[in-house]
């Protein structure tokens, strides 16, 4: 896991000048103007950092080497997890969102990137790439984001669920599917300590689906 950077909000105001006014009536009403900007700057303010977060990709010792190359397509998700919110779950039918903190990116564009990752770490195929980079495809794998998620009824716990498909890219066939699933515990206070037991429930899924794609295919 690995903290990016922090991400500042709030506007601006701009400063008014009355400049020289001839009527009463006119400066009456540009300093109650000029007295509810103040207030407005005094009561607004900016609001608090968010901690912004990434996930990290797991070391993987190659079982075999194929000469096969595989794409990893963005995975789809829900509108819940389709965004840069960090989900909490009190209950099994609630969301919330971790306060003050974010993910760097969309998390299915982050899932994708580090699941490709940890394929390239593995050494296990010829080719490892993301749509756009021109490879020569065999197979691509399609992930659902089901569940990425801190459960926190019953103790406190993040689960992964993800579902993967194996699809041929030269006849269009899939392969294989499987669903995979991990859960690690929060160890610790704050957002440091939930985003950390994510990214470690996400590694374990993500070794999963590499170890599984290399007996597969």
């Amino acid at each position: 896991m690995r903290v990016v950077s922090t991400i500042r909000g709030g506007s601006r105001l701009k400063s008014i000048s009355s400049g020289s006014v001839r009527s009463s009536g006119f400066k009456a009403g540009a300093a109650l103007l000029a007295l509810s900007l103040a207030g407005c700057a005094a009561l607004g303010g900016k609001p608090a950092p968010l901690d912004t977060f990434e996930l990290s990709a797991p070391s993987l010792e190659a079982r075999a080497h194929s000469r096969r190359q595989i794409l990893i397509a963005q995975p789809s998700a829900l509108k819940a997890l389709d965004s840069q919110n960090i989900v909490i779950k009190p209950s099994p039918r609630s969301i919330q969102y971790l306060k003050g903190a974010q993910w760097a990116d969309r998390l299915p564009m982050i899932v994708q990137a580090r699941l490709a990752e940890t394929f390239q770490r593995s050494g296990s195929f010829t080719g490892v790439g993301k749509p756009g980079e021109g490879l020569a495809i065999d197979y691509q794998v399609i992930v659902e984001i089901r569940s990425f998620e801190v459960r926190v009824d019953g103790g406190e716990h993040a689960e992964v669920e993800l579902f993967v498909r194996l699809l041929n890219d030269r006849n269009g066939e899939v392969r294989a599917s499987k669903t995979f699933s991990a859960i690690a515990p929060v160890s610790g206070n704050g957002n440091q300590a939930y985003v950390g037991a994510l990214d470690a429930a996400f590694g374990d899924a993500a070794g999963q689906i590499v170890r599984w794609t290399d007996t597969v295919i």
